[in-house]
């Protein structure tokens, strides 16, 4: 028997594609092997063990090996945990050193694909590159007409008034996007999965055995057409196979039927138990594991019960989509042309799901009063996102006053487009920005399109988000350099990472938290976090070398806050002068958000470029009401005196210091709000880019 000692270089430690090559080179030999982390050990030659060790890149282990071969298996085992690039490309390439840092990246992106068997981390991407074709669907042949697009929207429309006799009122929620929809249903409220029976009798053991090999042969093929589908690599796909062919998987439900389970009841259990198992692991991309553990069990289930599972990639025409709630991965997974509007009865106005909905110009209404029941059943829909408005099955007078209403909007639209080249100017002389709110690079041409005048706000936590890795100096900088492009000689504000617990990220553990939204989040955890923060303000300044590319710091509360990120820049800006990479100075703004912020701006003011209004949060934490609580709508509301009391005195600390002022929050899109802001001093307005026709429309005539 040999023993080592080996301290592991794998890239990111052994997850799951690693862990499966590691197991598939374990195999080509004949001793045994076994992995030892800490107090516990795994037999080498599986890989749902092994990545239950939980091992992290730079951890020791210990690798012993007992037999014949072992000399051989003992080096060749060393030498694959000792190189980082292993498991991370073909084994075949590894030795290819020439080549490692290319095929490196290249892999490390495609990783970001590995999410679970049901597809929700690898149809995440689809939202960033998903055409923003249903920014204008029309009457089609399912019955739907929509004016989606915000541009056609004209100021302040009134409520559609339906007469007692020709149907009942509408019913009321949170308007959380602009528009007009009117068509058919589509319910979506997906159902736990439960197993129709426990137990089955010992002659039917076979039968239930070759009934559940079908299901789950079939479940593996739909695997691998979703990888082929989301550009997944083969190495990736056979990770997930492994995971699922793995004997504490397949192995172990075969073993429960052998017992007398029932195989759907056998699949949910072993599930369960698996995912739970990775679920306790501290290792965030080795805990995000359990969401493939439950994808795969579902879609095996779904089989074993003849069952369809519920999705939006169903959407084969336009339709109004009615849910409970919907998330990313939910809306990632629609072809976007085919939603004429969502309707949920959970959710804000300015959740993430509600700022996608106004980026494509989905009318969309969330917190409405309604019951799951309630929405079970219904054929057709009429939404009015403006005013928040919906009616199940309206009578055939509303569908021509939306068709009159829908008409009015598309000409009103027309009007609206000899603003594009506009760059607006009150009547006063003032000039006044109308740039766009991005979250992707897929998002730029909708806003050239509308002659946005730069971006006043560019998320780039959706840079972070629905992937397995972090990315990297070299990838964010290329998404920095194609937006500034694209905009200049106009200025690009990119917001540094802004997550907390409230949207997580793969590679960042985020504590149990009541509030996360007062929690540790924002410029606060990259500050904690050098380790992320650093790639991206090396990022930032190499993009900075473009000219117009500036940096913005959220959730900012103290002046040392701003302070240190100086620092940190200083120090990355040094890194890169010894490494003899070229870097910019982006002016640094931040965003005013918390009150802290309002209540000092004079005293941050000297320190920054610029003031960015983040009106959402800032309404939020002025009017201590939750922005996702539908019941505190009429408190949630950037016109209350003391909201704009807050906003004056941030408008009022950057005219002394001689900095600018922009609003980047939804208020800035609100025509009745546009007057009121730029009254208070604010020059600069960032909104979605289907708001923008309608902004500068605004502004010119004031």
């Amino acid at each position: 028997m040999l023993e080592a000692a080996v301290v592991v270089k794998v890239s990111e430690g052994l997850h799951a594609r690693p862990a499966t090559q590691f197991a598939k080179l374990a195999k080509e030999f004949s001793c045994s092997l076994q992995v030892l982390h800490g107090s516990t050990s795994a037999d080498a030659k599986s890989a749902v063990k092994l990545m239950l060790l939980g091992i992290r890149e730079h951890d020791q282990i210990v690798l012993r090996a007992d037999g014949a071969d072992e000399s051989d298996a003992m080096r060749r085992m060393a030498q694959f945990l000792s190189s980082p690039e292993a498991g991370v490309q073909p084994q075949a390439q590894t030795a290819q050193t020439a080549d490692v840092a290319q095929t490196a990246q290249t892999a490390q992106t495609a990783d970001a694909a590995l999410g679970d068997a049901d597809a929700n981390a690898a149809a995440q991407n689809a939202i960033r590159v998903a055409a923003a074709a249903a920014s204008d669907v029309t009457e089609s042949a399912a019955g739907v007409s929509s004016a989606t697009d915000q541009r056609a929207m004209a100021s302040g429309a009134a409520a559609l008034c339906v007469d007692a006799a020709s149907g009942p009122p509408p019913l009321i929620g949170v308007p959380a996007s602009e528009g007009l929809a009117y068509g058919d249903a589509y319910v979506y409220l997906p159902e736990p999965l439960q197993a129709k029976r426990q137990f089955i009798e010992p002659h039917e053991i076979d039968a239930e055995t070759a009934r559940f090999d079908r299901a789950f042969d079939d479940a593996l093929a739909a695997l691998n057409q979703q990888c082929d589908t989301a550009g997944a690599h083969d190495d990736i796909t056979e990770a997930l196979v492994s995971v699922a062919q793995s004997d504490e998987f397949a192995g172990q439900i075969r073993a429960c039927i052998a017992a007398g389970r029932d195989a759907a009841a056998a699949a949910l259990e072993v599930g369960a138990a698996l995912a739970a198992s990775f679920e306790s692991i501290d290792d965030e991309y080795l805990r995000s594991r359990a969401d493939d553990i439950h994808g795969i069990t579902r879609q095996l289930v779904l089989r074993l019960a003849g069952q369809q599972d519920v999705s939006l990639a169903g959407l084969t025409r336009p339709c109004v989509v009615l849910a409970a709630e919907l998330t990313a991965p939910d809306l990632a997974r629609a072809p976007l042309a085919h939603i004429a509007a969502l309707v949920c009865t959970r959710g804000s106005a300015t959740s993430h799901l509600a700022i996608i909905a106004r980026a494509h110009g989905i009318p969309a209404v969330f917190g409405l009063q309604a019951t799951d029941d309630a929405l079970r059943g219904v054929r057709q829909v009429a939404v009015d996102g403006t005013l928040g408005h919906v009616w199940f099955e309206p009578p055939s007078a509303l569908h021509a006053q939306f068709a009159a209403r829908i008409d009015d909007a598309r000409a009103h639209r027309a009007a609206l487009d000899v603003y594009r080249d506009v760059e607006p100017v009150t009547r006063a002389g003032r000039p006044i920005r109308i740039a766009a709110n991005l979250g992707a690079p897929t998002e730029i041409d909708a806003a050239r399109a509308v002659g946005a005048m730069g971006v006043g706000l560019f998320r780039t936590e959706l840079l972070f988000m629905n992937r397995r890795a972090l990315p990297d100096e070299q990838e964010q900088f290329d998404v920095y350099c194609r937006v500034a492009q694209a905009f200049a000689p106009h200025p690009v504000v990119i917001r540094t990472l802004d997550v907390g617990g409230d949207k997580p990220v793969p590679g960042i553990a985020f504590p149990a938290e009541d509030n996360p939204f007062l929690g540790w989040r924002g410029v606060r955890m990259c500050l904690d976090r050098p380790d992320v923060f650093k790639p991206q303000l090396r990022a930032l300044l190499r993009a900075a070398t473009h000219g117009n590319l500036h940096m913005m710091l959220p959730m900012v509360a103290d002046i040392d806050e701003v302070r240190r990120v100086k620092a940190l820049l200083a120090v990355c800006a040094q890194e890169l002068a010894r490494e003899g990479v070229a870097y910019g100075e982006p002016k640094l703004g931040i965003m005013v958000e918390t009150p802290a912020a309002a209540l000092t701006a004079d005293l941050l003011a000297p320190e920054v470029d610029f003031f960015s209004i983040g009106t959402n949060d800032l309404t939020q934490y002025v009017m201590a009401a939750d922005r996702a609580n539908p019941t505190l709508a009429s408190l949630y509301r950037a016109s209350h005196p003391a909201v704009l009391r807050a906003i004056g005195m941030v408008c009022d600390a950057a005219r002394r210091a001689g900095i600018g002022v922009a609003v980047c929050g939804e208020a800035a899109a609100q025509p009745d709000m546009i007057a009121r802001l730029i009254a208070l001093g604010v020059d600069e307005l960032s909104m979605s880019p289907a708001c923008i026709l309608r902004a500068k429309k605004t502004v010119s005539e004031l």
